[in-house]
């Protein structure tokens, strides 16, 4: 069975491969304690950590980082046909997440 930190591990071991992970800060240093953390698996979310200083994150949290920046920018628009263009935007990026989100349960029930 497909698990997420076997998805984790692939795109570390495909960073790593590409060089993304060479001259990070912490580089060489003992693992962080994950004490608090998002995560209960230290490992995960030290890769997490990893990917995230490489600029690897996984998709959907890239999206969910672009709803909310959207979110904002529609929230300062009061222009109707603008408004209109950024709903859409909008909406076009919450598909985009939810889609990626689907895409990582199915991944990891195997």
């Amino acid at each position: 069975m497909r698990s997420f930190r076997t998805l984790v591990e692939r795109q570390i071991q495909k960073t790593r491969l590409s060089g993304g992970l060479q001259g990070l800060k912490g580089e060489g240093k003992p693992l962080p304690d994950a004490t608090g953390d998002a995560f209960t698996d230290p490992g995960v979310a030290a890769g997490f950590r990893m990917m995230a200083e490489a600029g690897v994150l996984p998709e959907e949290i890239r999206l969910k980082k672009q709803v909310a920046d959207q979110r904002a920018v529609l929230a300062g628009v009061t222009d109707p046909e603008a408004r209109k263009r950024e709903m859409a935007r909008l909406s076009g990026l919450m598909l985009r997440q939810s889609i990626a989100e689907e895409a990582r349960r199915k991944f990891l029930k195997g």
